[in-house]
């Protein structure tokens, strides 16, 4: 089977929102739509026809756009059967585990809350794709907002146990501005240090970071590196739980 074909397409001030398209079946998704006119256009320029709306979590600059795309298109509407009441328009309620079927290809639904109570992850295992909209950023991780300290770290390590090779389709260009905060409490990872000038690099020439590479930010991003010893350590933590590694980081971001 052909994989699915995926555009990026940048709203408002720092958000994308992804067109998810199977060639073979002409299905075509719109993943998190923060406003809906410049998905028609978009959607206008390629020929396709929006069939599902994917939802990650119920926030506005996620969901904005969801009622007028369901008012011009016929299509489905699908976001968290726990989160229900707070996805506009939910046509179809999933949960952990849980695969669902779109043009022909499997989503695998992750429950990741953290961020909110509420929020869920898709990923195309055929394609190489992860959704994760505000849990797991590049360099970076959602703030928790709604849930604990303790469900955002188990939230990421669900999310980091997936293959190396999986392409994390943010939903926001946040990436120079977290590479700058990694480097502060991971200054000495020779890693982050070449990616951050690669960083500054791709954004000088206007190109975005995302998606990036699940096994590079395994390597590079802190907030997936609670449970590493030596990053413990080098932040005056060692030895303790990865959960409280996890939460002081966080602490440190919401600060920077």
């Amino acid at each position: 089977m052909v994989g699915l074909e995926i555009v990026q397409v940048p709203v408002l001030s720092d958000n994308y929102v992804y067109l998810v398209h199977a060639p073979e079946s002409g299905a075509t998704a719109v993943v998190d739509p923060a406003v809906s006119e410049p998905i028609i256009a978009e959607l206008a320029r390629r020929g396709w026809q929006l069939t599902h709306i994917l939802n990650t979590h119920h926030h506005g600059d996620h969901t904005g756009g969801n009622r007028k795309l369901k008012a011009a298109f016929d299509l489905t509407v699908v976001g968290a059967d726990n989160d229900a009441a707070r996805i506009p328009g939910i046509d179809v309620r999933v949960r952990d585990g849980q695969r669902y079927e779109f043009g022909g290809h499997q989503a695998q639904v992750f429950e990741v809350p953290g961020h909110t109570s509420g929020h869920i992850a898709y990923y195309f295992a055929d394609s190489d794709a992860l959704f994760c909209g505000d849990t797991l950023f590049a360099l970076g991780c959602g703030r928790v907002f709604e849930g604990t300290m303790t469900e955002m770290w188990t939230s990421l390590d669900t999310l980091r146990g997936l293959p190396d090779a999986t392409r994390v389709y943010c939903a926001h260009e946040y990436t120079q501005a977290n590479a700058k905060f990694a480097l502060s409490v991971d200054g000495t990872n020779q890693k982050l240090r070449r990616r951050a000038a690669e960083i500054d690099d791709l954004r000088a020439r206007g190109i975005p970071t995302v998606p990036s590479l699940l096994g590079t930010e395994k390597s590079t991003n802190p907030f997936l590196r609670a449970d590493d010893p030596a990053f413990a350590a080098a932040l005056g933590m060692a030895a303790a739980d990865p959960v409280a590694v996890f939460a002081e980081v966080r602490s440190r971001k919401d600060n920077f």
